[in-house]
């Protein structure tokens, strides 16, 4: 008999979509545990390790409670980093019960399994991303970070369709990140690359989970 997969799950919460294209909309959240990079200015560490053992049926039926309460009909799934895990399950227990998909990955993973939007946030030093995702992505989300430079960001982009939009998030809403976005944004539209956004954390913003 098939035994569907365990997940270890460190926190599903209802919010709004603090990051990106989607950002100010209400979204349920599941964090899974674990992630394969584990950047110095990562702000979910406590993700890194920290977490329950759940069932897929587990996670369904608490994502189903909490939009009985906050109606979304989205939800995302984040980290750490999700793609670590076997989610094909879930994604399909998800979308059987009509919620829109969002995955956010650091892109080192393929995906596993269609879904409404993949958000594929390369990380430094390497800044690797696996092919399989340069097709499905919805949006490429750079954080500002000290060791992304304009080339960086044109190098990432044209391994996307030029239609895809390039996110740069400051680094925790910090102020020289702020200022270091702005100034890569101006670049990067200087050499031709359009879709181009500078996108705050809004949840830091307004104290929001």
């Amino acid at each position: 008999m098939h035994r569907p997969p365990i997940l270890k799950i460190h926190e599903i919460f209802a919010s709004l979509q603090g990051e990106g294209l989607r950002q100010g909309e209400p979204t349920l959240f599941v964090r899974l545990t674990g992630c394969n990079l584990r950047c110095a200015f990562c702000d979910t560490r406590r993700a890194w390790d920290r977490g329950e053992d759940l069932t897929v049926d587990q996670i369904t039926d608490r994502v189903i409670g909490l939009r009985r309460d906050f109606p979304s009909e989205w939800v995302c799934l984040t980290g750490g980093e999700p793609l670590l895990q076997d989610i094909g399950e879930l994604l399909q227990a998800l979308t059987r019960a009509s919620l829109k998909i969002q995955v956010e990955t650091n892109a080192t993973r393929p995906p596993v399994f269609p879904v409404d939007w993949y958000t594929a946030s390369p990380k430094p030093p390497d800044y690797d991303i696996h092919p399989d995702l340069t097709e499905v992505t919805r949006e490429l989300k750079l954080v500002v970070s000290n060791e992304l430079t304009t080339e960086t960001c044109l190098r990432l982009a044209r391994l996307f369709p030029a239609e895809t939009p390039l996110v740069l998030q400051p680094e925790s809403n910090q102020g020289w990140s702020i200022q270091k976005g702005q100034a890569l944004l101006q670049k990067v539209l200087a050499s031709g690359k359009a879709n181009v956004r500078l996108s705050l954390q809004l949840h830091k913003i307004i104290d929001i989970p």
